[in-house]
């Protein structure tokens, strides 16, 4: 994957803008798309699907629902024979052929929210094999198979991997692990942006400092997931140490890095030419979670008032994926998602497809419930629900090459 693209640009060519890893820059949109039964949301699925279908689906695990069963099957139903998920296919029935280009990021989120759900264990293994099998030389993933490897995809795929009890440091290429990969996107303390991450090196070789790359590569380096709870405080609270920092430092280093970047507004800006005083709300929502997950609290609360008092209407214009981001944010710093601002974030995003179930706990098991209120029920059925789900959802309206 060559093409890094923000959430601003998605936002002004028409696509999704709400932590979708979406299509090419270069290609040409396809031919309006109709909205298939069981998928979340009501806009063109083409390059953000199976994206937004797996968010929905996680988010509404960790709130204590039962999804769908034509949700599930919708998801499942876009899985290729080879075992990977390309961001949509219109035509599921039909095999996959030269023209569908499947991807790591579809891949790897398809089997967290499948994962979270349970049952599909069959669909699940086959996506790991085929994500496994297209591992790059250097320990990492790009965004399609042979892609050089980026700092987002390689993420996405720790929390596949972590999502199915798999130690990333285990799943190697010519004996390197996606944890020798990370460290090679870290810009050193004692550079401009020193502590984030980039996506991947420019064409000049150049690491350059990415909000994006940097959320999504705290949770990659912690081998954490899509749900966070606050993690311990770093010892140190800026940019620390010099060579090549080992997996807790590079967490510890971008984590200073994003509070820096959010301790006077309490957002991040757009990255688009002549929209940078424009507010980043997924980047923002990504950024709550991943300074939670690395025991900065203080500024992930702050970041996540930001939202709750500007973010709706983003939300409500990006739909399902949105929804899911703030929800997710809602749990890290353990905030109430049924009261954003006076907005039910639950109820907003149930109501963007098949209605799920809520799932009551009584003593050591479950039980369903026709209960659909959303009224701000928060916690886990299951200890080991959370903790498997896996990393991989910052990947804030990232456009792709697919080829």
């Amino acid at each position: 994957m060559n093409v890094r693209r923000s959430a601003a640009v998605l936002a002004a060519v028409g696509v999704l803008a709400a932590a979708a890893p979406a299509t090419a820059a270069g290609g040409s949109p396809s031919p309006k798309v109709t909205v298939p039964p069981g998928l979340y949301g009501k806009s063109d699925p083409t390059y953000d699907g199976v994206w937004r279908q797996s968010l929905t689906l996680i988010a509404q695990r960790t709130l204590g629902y039962r999804p769908a069963t034509e949700a599930v099957d919708w998801l499942t139903g876009q899985q290729c024979e080879n075992g990977a998920f390309a961001a949509f296919r219109a035509a599921p029935a039909e095999a996959c052929d030269a023209k569908v280009l499947p991807d790591t990021n579809s891949t790897a989120a398809a089997v967290q929210a499948l994962q979270a759900v349970g049952g599909r264990g069959v669909v699940v293994g086959k996506a790991v094999a085929w994500l496994k099998s297209v591992q790059n030389k250097d320990g990492g993933w790009g965004y399609n198979a042979g892609g050089p490897s980026d700092t987002n995809s390689t993420s996405v795929v720790i929390g596949a991997l972590t999502a199915v009890g798999t130690d990333p440091a285990d799943v190697e290429k010519s004996g390197r692990s996606p944890y020798d990969a990370l460290p090679g996107w870290v810009i050193p303390c004692d550079q401009d942006g020193g502590g984030a991450l980039a996506f991947q090196p420019d064409k000049k070789g150049r690491l350059l400092a990415n909000a994006d790359a940097t959320a999504a590569g705290v949770l990659g380096a912690l081998g954490k997931g899509f749900v966070v709870t606050a993690g311990k405080a770093p010892a140190k609270t800026g940019c620390t140490g010099a060579g090549r920092p080992a997996p807790a430092q590079v967490a510890d280093n971008a984590g200073a890095y994003l509070a820096s970047a959010v301790a006077r507004t309490g957002h991040l800006k757009s990255a688009l030419a002549g929209a940078e005083d424009q507010p980043d709300f997924g980047n923002t929502a990504d950024t709550v979670v991943a300074l939670a997950a690395d025991g900065r609290t203080g500024q992930a609360k702050k970041a996540y008032a930001w939202l709750e008092k500007n973010a709706t209407q983003w939300a409500a214009q990006n739909g399902p994926a949105a929804y899911a981001q703030l929800i997710l944010a809602a749990h890290a710093v353990g905030a109430q998602p049924g009261d954003f601002g006076g907005t039910s974030l639950v109820d907003a995003l149930n109501a963007q497809g098949p209605a799920p179930r809520m799932e009551k706990a009584t003593g050591a098991e479950t039980q369903t419930s026709d209960d659909d209120s959303g009224t701000g029920v928060w916690w886990i059925v299951g200890v080991g629900l959370v903790a498997g789900i896996g990393v991989g959802f910052l990947l804030s309206g990232r456009k792709k090459r697919q080829r």
